[in-house]
């Protein structure tokens, strides 16, 4: 403690009005994090706005990156003692860095990642593999393994990660908290060590969907847009196949979920492989190249993914392997070399493939499909275990990562409770540049799938009488499907008997409210939404609802001051600015 109690407490500008930077080192002896942290600093966001403009859209989260990003003053280590000791402090923070804290989130640390960020296993013999709090005897995952076990330990709100083969979804799945993988050159590399630049993407994890989705908009600098639901969800029967669980205990958790809150006929089931295999036409040349022979078509898009990873990874970093000679672990290294050197027809290829299957995946999902797949075939395997090196583990594992990694799509691990005493999830795949749409939906299922989870986890729980909560959600549901129908009085019966069974529920009131202003009953929108605030004072549809009622009811003031206050919440949406202007042009 009195070595700590003399470091440098260090300022350093990032470039960012208001951001300070406060260092202290802690030794990689400690255990009380689960081994997630390298070191301990702490970026601090800039002052918040003064009211009524909102505060910034990440105030109050905590965040800590993997050892990938650069940050000022820190040699960024890449899972390896030998690439610190030969290369230089960084001069900048990471842009993505620099943008969660500009958005008032708080860095507090950077965090383990696998030996240079290859592997999947999360065990790094340098460094103390991070615990999984999850499954202590069982391996994190990797290659963002500390980030994942920072958030599963509730050290941070959210973390940073990057994913190549598995980086980010890998780890999440193994440590029962949610991941995602954005898609493939939506935000920005700079200031990241590049593993694979063909295959590399910026992810994050969390513990809950919403803080998922309140990163996710400042990442990918999302305008507002009205939330959207998916209107199929494929399962790829195939992919399940390759589960080592019951199939069941993933499937009927999805299946349940999506009948709940979309009703049956979204759901469709899909042989993926062979659907790749009549898109993407490139596969077959690229097995007759490699003479492989009776190989599934799941099996080449692995390979074809293992080999971008590896040729990009030394032509990235092999002149530095061969002029340090770092010690790498001989699993680790035996992998880098397994494949001969590419042939410019070979890279010609891959690239075709890449393009192919996206395309493929486009067509398949469109811009409000999602492919539901399993995160890893198995629960983790044991620490130390030679199920890790085994080659169907591997084979297995690189088929299902393999599908976003060569596609560049974008993928969310979601996390579904535990199979005997190991955490299982399932993933959620979204067309290249459907980021927000698959924000959005696993915000709206993530409460259900949790659900349903339990359900068919313990099946004797099914019996349990229902809550009145779920109770109450049931009632919301069938209201917005009579809202939706324009049976406004129904609308307003059903929420209000949502109301009589959960009282404390802001979107019960702002919903209801929508239903009256539908039939003129202003004052009683009014009322509901004043309600809905009190309950949620970030809530815009009521604020917006509110204006509106104010507005009927001659309140030009007041309906004025809530399209302002809803567009000091959300500054894009349109129709707080459009209505606020009228007003104010009216009325001046």
């Amino acid at each position: 403690m009195a070595s700590q109690a003399a470091n440098l407490w260090v300022l350093l500008g990032l470039g960012l009005a208001g951001i300070l930077m406060i260092s202290k080192k802690l030794k990689k002896t400690v255990r009380e994090d689960f081994g997630a942290f390298l070191d301990k600093l702490l970026l601090l966001p800039p002052p918040p706005p003064a009211p009524p403009k909102a505060p910034h859209p990440l105030t109050g989260l905590t965040f800590a990156v993997s050892d990938l990003f650069d940050i000022t003053g820190y040699v960024t280590g890449f899972g390896h003692p030998d690439w610190v000791r030969t290369h230089e402090a960084a001069s900048s923070t990471c842009p993505v860095v620099s943008i969660l804290v500009e958005g008032g989130a708080t860095c507090v640390g950077k965090t383990v990642v696998d030996e240079l960020a290859f592997s999947i296993s999360g065990e790094n013999k340098h460094y103390d593999s991070p615990t999984n709090p999850a499954a202590p005897s069982r391996i994190p995952g990797g290659a963002c393994s500390g980030a994942a076990v920072a958030v599963a330990t509730k050290a941070v709100d959210f973390a940073l990660g990057i994913d190549t083969a598995g980086g980010v979804r890998v780890p999440a799945g193994y440590c029962g908290v949610l991941g995602f993988k954005s898609s493939h050159g939506t935000i920005s590399n700079t200031g990241i060590i590049p593993a694979s630049s063909s295959l590399d993407s910026v992810g994050w994890f969390a513990r809950d969907p919403i803080t998922l989705h309140r990163v996710g908009h400042v990442l990918l600098q999302l305008p507002f847009a009205t939330q959207r639901n998916p209107r199929q969800i494929i399962l790829a029967d195939d992919c399940f196949q390759l589960l080592k669980i019951p199939v069941d205990r993933i499937t009927q958790v999805v299946i349940k979920s999506a009948e709940k809150l979309f009703g049956r006929q979204l759901l469709k089931h899909q042989n993926f492989e062979n659907y790749i295999e009549t898109k993407v036409p490139s596969l077959k040349e690229f097995a007759r190249t490699k003479a492989v022979a009776k190989v599934p078509t799941s099996r080449l898009l692995a390979n074809a993914m293992l080999l971008l990873q590896r040729h990009e990874f030394l032509q990235n970093h092999g002149d530095w392997i061969n002029t340090v000679k770092p010690a790498i672990d001989p699993v680790i290294s035996s992998q880098m070399c397994e494949n001969p050197e590419l042939t410019s027809e070979d890279i010609e290829n891959l690239n075709a493939i890449r393009n192919e299957i996206r395309v493929a995946i486009g067509s398949l999902l469109k811009d409000d499909g999602i492919l539901v797949v399993p995160t890893m075939p198995s629960v983790p395997p044991k620490l130390g275990s030679k199920e890790i090196t085994s080659e169907d583990y591997q084979n297995r594992a690189s088929s299902l990562l393999s599908i976003a990694s060569i596609s560049g799509c974008c993928q969310v691990t979601v996390p579904l409770g535990h199979h005997e005493k190991c955490p299982v999830s399932v993933s959620f795949i979204a067309r290249h540049g459907g980021d927000r749409f698959l924000l959005d939906t696993v915000q709206t299922m993530y409460k259900s799938l949790q659900e349903y989870s339990g359900i068919v986890a313990d099946p004797k729980s099914s019996k349990k009488t229902i809550t009145q909560e779920e109770l109450a959600e049931i009632a919301k549901e069938k209201g917005n499907q009579a809202f939706k129908e324009k049976q406004w009085q129904k609308a307003i019966g059903l929420y209000s008997e949502a109301i009589k069974l959960s009282d404390k529920t802001a979107t019960y009131y702002s919903n209801r409210a929508a239903a009256y202003l539908e039939v003129g009953g202003f004052l009683q929108a009014e009322e509901d939404c004043t309600k809905a605030i009190t309950l949620d004072k970030k809530n815009v549809k009521a604020y917006l609802r509110r204006g509106t009622a104010r507005e009927m009811l001659g309140d030009y003031k007041g309906a004025i001051e809530d399209f302002r206050y809803a567009l000091v919440l959300e500054p894009n949406n349109k129709r707080a600015a459009l209505s606020a202007e009228r007003l104010r042009k009216a009325f001046q």
